[in-house]
């Protein structure tokens, strides 16, 4: 860690990126998009499209808002970059402004439908023809048999324990929260530090110990990373950061020997989920494409559809697939991960903090992702299929 002789020295040398940061740290912390974008009524707007043969386009409701929009993008421009004298961090600080300014404009438009829908291309992006060519690819292959570890039979309390007991290898704090109004069964709150558990839901031997690996592994390992990092910058993340961190999740699944061909089938239903908005369908005939072409069961189906459709079309689960490949390929290249876990960062900007780590304005990472120690998947047709993604 650095030392704080060596903060204050850095901090006068670099006064004006110091200024720069704190100010957008500031900032940021009101926009985490997901505790917006996340319906309050769920299983409400579940019951009641099931209760209509999936004929009925669900209703959502979301929180309201807790800023002034407008205000915040004055805010986020008021900056003084031309201070920055170091050309490629100004040009970091730069994007941060107009990725989060994006984010802010996602979030006032969340429920517009396509105002929201644009504005999350503008941040999150969609699948590419590859995208698609390689969900369709691995959905080809027959599902696997099931074993008992796949058996929903753990309650929230129970993967409460399962959690904490996981995080006994770490020595950073986990503090967990349950929820009602999240997409997915857990999810870590970066701006809290939290790990949030849904309330309502039953969880497999398989998907514990995939979330633990996923979350906490590689989630609260950036996170706790990123606190430590002399810019706040790292903690709140750079433009794009999605793509890599999500990456590096699904491959810690993979490293730890939880990753299923039935999970990567799951991101396989994102990618075309959000390539259905592209097309233009509506919820219905999201979950049609998902349920009655593709066979999924009925919960599944819905849970990936309200999660590309929530807000009015949200594209960010389309990155999973993507990011497991890039980062499974930077595995088979045999180079190291720590630049990429040292906060919310991302391939793009890999060179460049290579560059603040050159100059001291980062530091080595505290804490490492334990699954990346050893390989222990054993499912060759895992292998088979993230050898040949495209």
């Amino acid at each position: 860690m650095i030392g704080e002789k060596q903060q204050i020295a850095l901090q006068e040398e670099y006064a004006d990126l110091f200024e720069v940061d704190a100010n957008l740290d500031r900032l940021v912390k009101k926009i985490e998009l997901l505790s917006y974008v996340n319906p309050l009524n769920i299983e409400k707007a579940k019951n009641r499209f099931f209760t209509s043969k999936y004929t009925e386009d669900p209703v959502f409701r979301y929180p309201k808002l807790k800023f002034d929009a407008y205000k915040l993008h004055r805010l986020f421009f008021s900056q003084r970059l031309e201070r920055i004298t170091d050309e490629r961090i100004r040009q970091v600080y730069q994007d941060i402004i107009y990725y989060y300014s994006n984010m802010v404009q996602c979030i006032e438009t969340i429920g517009q439908d396509k105002r929201f829908y644009y504005n999350s291309l503008r941040v999150y992006g969609s699948p590419t023809e590859k995208d698609v060519q390689n969900a369709q690819f691995i959905l080809h292959y027959a599902n696997e048999p099931e074993s008992s570890d796949m058996d929903k039979i753990y309650t929230a309390e129970e993967a409460k324990a399962y959690f904490e007991k996981f995080s006994d290898q770490y020595d950073f704090p986990l503090n967990i929260k349950f929820s009602t109004h999240i997409a997915a069964d857990a999810m870590v709150s970066n701006a809290s530090q939290s790990l949030l558990i849904k309330r309502n839901t039953k969880f497999s031997k398989n998907q514990l110990l995939t979330l633990a690996n996923h979350e906490i592994g590689v989630h609260l390992v950036t996170t706790y990373n990123g606190m430590y990092q002399p810019l706040k910058i790292f903690s709140n993340g750079f433009p794009k950061n999605v793509e890599t961190q999500e990456g590096l999740a699904v491959f810690s699944e993979y490293m730890s020997g939880a990753l299923t061909l039935k999970r990567l089938k799951e991101l396989a239903y994102r990618v075309l989920a959000s390539d259905s908005l592209i097309k233009g369908y509506s919820f219905s005939d999201t979950f049609d494409l998902i349920h009655s072409q593709y066979k999924l069961n009925r919960n599944d189906a819905f849970s990936i559809t309200l999660r590309a459709h929530r807000g009015g079309g949200f594209t960010k689960d389309r990155l999973y697939l993507s990011g497991l490949k890039k980062i499974y390929k930077r595995y088979l290249k045999e180079k190291s991960m720590d630049s990429l876990l040292a906060g919310k960062v991302s391939l793009d900007y890999e060179p460049v903090i290579k560059h603040l780590l050159d100059v001291g304005l980062a530091q080595k990472n505290r804490y490492e992702n334990l699954a990346y120690q050893q390989n222990n998947n054993t499912n060759r047709t895992l292998d088979f299929i993230l050898n040949n993604l495209k």
